[in-house]
């Protein structure tokens, strides 16, 4: 396995895999691996003969009040497990190797980021295209993996792709998640006891909303306000609960024949913000 620090040497190493008529595959990580990132690397190890695997803590995706700082990094443990699964390059930059000097370009986003994470973390979403763009022109991987628990980063950055015209094929891998539904995180090593044993309620309620959905209720609004009440009532904290387009992530009014919806949601135990969500398809 190689670790590469450099532009210049992770794109050699990817030549050299290339050379040979291996078929790159790439997951992007900002480290704290978990069960959740192992299963995307096994999903990428499907689709191509060589995985790489970024380990970069983005800062351009970080608010000023958010937890860069104290964002989990346990960079031995990572390349242990990324050997474990014979990840065959490691490209972990430090920042200058990254953002080397002044920017004068920025890419922007047209509405897709006004609802969801995007509403609540300004800027964040623009951050995330502004890095997975120049992964993607260092690697250029033949398939990307990303995981359904970021829909919302997902669906922005397969528009990117699209409309860039990376040719790159995108893979969304399932939600990896406890034995009490809670979905897997690098955060949620933060949660307290009490906090760790409130966190589940939000995959009931969304599990519980998308059942109802299947069963016929047609308008979710009167619905998702109740289960709002009920997840305030466990001590946490709501930053937003509806069901959205997948087309278009914008909250919806009822649900129609042929549709593509997400059901998803953010909440705040304690200080940790926990996001989850389930897709529902007519």
């Amino acid at each position: 396995m190689e670790i590469c620090r450099t532009i210049d040497d992770v794109r050699q190493a990817v030549k050299a895999k290339r050379m040979e008529g291996n078929r790159i595959s790439f997951v992007p990580t900002m480290g704290a691996l978990h069960k959740g990132h192992l299963s995307l690397i096994r999903r990428a190890s499907e689709n191509a003969d060589t995985v790489v695997v970024s380990i970069y803590v983005n800062p351009t995706q970080f608010g000023p009040n958010e937890d860069f700082d104290t964002y989990p990094r346990d960079f031995e443990s990572d390349v242990e497990k990324c050997r474990k699964e014979s990840v065959e390059i490691i490209f972990a930059p430090g920042h200058d190797e990254i953002y080397t000097e002044k920017k004068y370009l920025s890419i922007g986003i047209d509405s897709l980021n006004g609802s969801m994470c995007g509403a609540s973390r300004p800027g964040f979403f623009e951050g995330v295209l502004l890095i997975v763009n120049k992964l993607f022109n260092i690697v250029k991987p033949d398939s990307a993996v990303f995981g359904q628990k970021d829909i919302q980063q997902f669906q922005i950055i397969s528009r990117m792709v699209k409309e860039f015209n990376h040719e790159i094929e995108l893979i969304m891998g399932p939600i990896e998640r406890a034995n009490d539904g809670l979905a897997l995180s690098s955060r949620n090593q933060y949660l307290n006891e009490s906090e760790r044993q409130a966190a589940p309620g939000l995959y009931r309620t969304l599990r519980y909303i998308k059942e109802q959905i299947l069963d016929g209720v047609n308008n979710p609004a009167l619905l998702i306000e109740h289960q709002k009440s009920e997840l305030e009532a466990k001590g946490l904290k709501i930053d937003y609960l509806n069901v959205f387009s997948m087309q278009t992530l914008q909250p919806i009014k009822s649900v129609e024949e042929g549709g593509k919806y997400i059901v998803a949601g953010a909440v705040y135990a304690g200080r940790t913000r926990l996001i989850d969500n389930l897709l529902i398809e007519f």
